[in-house]
Formats: structure tokens, C-alpha cells, sequence
């Protein structure tokens, strides 16, 4: 397959081309730079799309929040907007709260046991509650990458980040985690932290090695250190009442494309994170991979219990479905 040059995804140009206007015009939102390998399979979802509709439906693709935050892109999708969000659960957890449980603190131990909670009768309800609140999952098992911490020092144990100030996301999961780690979480649009960085309004930040690369935040600091606090997955949705007035054929066609951007997406992170490791350090950037990720799990095992709009036993039915 082909990908777009990053100008393209900057520029927001559509990457399926037609001769023909097409039907339908959907744009695909994400606050994520080009080239990250979730922006590559967003290009192959409108490529795909495109293709197997016959030009009727074109995906406009913008990356690096050129719609808005995350935060206002999934209100604008919510309210009925032809849009499709490129969003996490903790953002998503604003409609249904028991979502913020899949992106919690050292949920799991390696990416592919998320596969059990995508396929679980469990995951199933809570898309049927998203249902109910007028939002449709086209992708909903996309590997976003661990995610780790960006500062001017090593961070190997808990005590090396007391009392530091961290770029965090705007949710609640995000905030609780890095308070119980000792940080002080400081909470900053995407789109702005690497001035943030570069002002020192914040000491570090943290995403996946993606994430970090392609918004080249490592040219305000110098150490990764793989703490690998959350595993990010991302899931794309849609407005349903917008998604069901489409024709059935092309309903079936996203869905169908979805699935399989799902498993590219978490194919390219997979392989580009040795990649990224690579170029950090011919960046002169040091990765610390002799974490004490044990001594982190037991600091944020508590942050489990700090959500009362949690269905009671959440986190421990997570743990049965891992279990399997």
C-alpha cells in the first residue's frame, strides 16, 4: 500500500483522489502529527474507503488537532457533525464512565491481551451504551503504543519524578495516575506542550515514542525513560444517527475497513517503536530501559479505587476477562 507524504495529512488533503464528487464527505479528525503510524492507517482508512464505494464517499483527513482538541472534536461528532474522532477511552469516558477503565494505570502486561477485553461480552454492553448516547465504534482496537515519560533526567523510580511537573492530557484516569505517582500533573493540549517544554512551564511529558517523535518534544529534552505507565489504544467513532443515514453498503464498507485499520494500526506501532528507540538515540537522546515498572504498578494500584462513577467491582471483572 502507499502512504501520503506528510505534507498531504498537514495540508488535510484528501488522499483517495476521484474524478467525481463524491456523496458523502466525512472528515477524519486526530490530534496526532503526520507520519505517526496512526495518521499512516487513517490515509489507508480513506484510501480504503474511497476505493471500495467507487468514489462516493471521500475522508478528509486532519491531524495535528486542525478540527480542535480532542476534547471539542468529540462534542462537534456527538452533536451530529459529519466527523469521524481519533480518540482515547479517557476522553471517551465522559459518556460512558466504566470506559476509563481500559486506559488505566498498568492494565496490562503486554498490548495483545487487549484482543480479550475488544472480544469480551463486557466490551460489547459498553458499545451498546455509546449506542444509546448516539456514537457508533468503526475502529475500537487500535494500538496506540505504551506510553512514557520525556524529561532532562533518568526516571527509574517513583522518587525520581516526586514533585515534578508533567504534561498530562486533560482527563480524570490521567490526572489520578500521575498524582499518585508523586508528580504534580499539569494538564496541556497536545498541540501545546512542546512550548510548554521549551518555556519550562512543564519539566516533562509523556506518550508513546510515536507521539514524542513525530512532534519532536525530544528537542526540549534529552531522556525516554520506558515507564510505560498506560498501554493507549485509540477507537474511532462516528455519530450514529449520521453513520445509519448512510447507505447500508457503505455502513458495511467502513465497518469492514475499520476492522482492518484496527489491525494495521497495531501492526505499524508494533514495528516502528525499535525503529523510533533508533532514531531517539542517533538523536543524541537517551532511552532508560531499566525502569522498576513493579515499584510504579504498586505506587498507581490505588487509582483503581478513586472512580465512585464506576460500576462497583470494574476494575476486578477487567481482571477476570484478562484472566481467561
Amino acid at each position: 500500500m502507499k502512504f501520503a507524504s506528510a505534507a498531504l495529512f498537514a495540508a488535510g488533503i484528501l488522499f483517495a483522489g476521484t474524478a467525481m464528487a463524491a456523496d458523502y464527505t466525512i472528515r477524519l479528525a486526530s490530534s496526532l502529527s503526520p507520519g505517526e503510524p496512526t495518521i499512516e492507517a487513517a490515509q489507508f482508512f480513506a484510501d480504503e474507503v474511497a476505493k471500495r464505494t467507487d468514489g462516493r464517499v471521500e475522508i478528509q483527513v486532519f491531524p495535528a488537532q486542525q478540527l480542535g482538541s480532542e476534547k471539542d472534536v468529540n462534542q462537534m461528532m456527538r452533536q451530529g457533525a459529519p466527523i469521524i474522532s481519533v480518540t482515547s477511552s479517557g476522553y471517551l469516558s465522559d459518556f460512558v464512565p466504566d470506559f476509563g477503565v481500559v486506559e488505566g494505570p498498568y492494565l496490562l502486561d503486554n498490548p495483545a491481551q487487549f484482543e480479550k477485553i475488544a472480544n469480551s461480552d463486557w466490551f460489547a454492553a459498553i458499545k451498546d451504551q455509546f449506542g444509546e448516547k448516539g456514537i457508533t465504534f468503526l475502529v475500537d482496537d487500535a494500538l496506540f503504543g505504551a506510553r512514557n515519560i520525556l524529561a532532562d533526567k533518568p526516571v527509574r523510580t517513583p522518587a525520581d519524578v516526586d514533585g515534578m511537573t508533567i504534561r498530562i492530557p486533560p482527563n480524570t484516569v490521567f490526572v489520578k495516575t500521575f498524582e499518585a505517582m508523586g508528580t504534580r500533573p499539569a494538564t496541556v493540549e497536545w498541540s501545546e506542550v512542546y512550548s510548554a517544554l521549551q518555556q519550562n512551564v512543564v519539566e516533562g511529558a509523556e506518550a508513546p515514542l510515536g507521539s514524542l517523535w513525530g512532534s519532536k518534544l525530544y528537542e526540549t529534552r534529552d531522556t525516554i525513560s520506558l515507564t510505560q505507565h498506560f498501554t493507549a489504544f485509540t477507537f474511532w467513532v462516528i455519530n450514529s444517527d449520521y453513520f445509519n443515514s448512510l447507505p447500508d453498503d457503505i455502513q458495511q464498507v467502513m465497518m469492514e475497513v475499520g476492522k482492518e485499520t484496527g489491525k494495521l494500526a497495531t501492526e505499524l506501532t508494533l514495528k516502528r517503536d525499535e525503529d523510533y528507540k533508533s532514531k531517539f538515540r542517533d538523536a543524541g537522546v537517551t532511552i532508560v530501559d531499566d525502569v522498576d515498572i513493579k515499584a510504579f504498578r504498586e505506587k498507581t494500584a490505588g487509582v483503581y479505587d478513586q472512580f465512585p462513577n464506576w460500576t462497583p467491582g470494574l476494575y476486578q471483572e477487567i481482571q477476570k476477562i484478562l484472566a481467561e
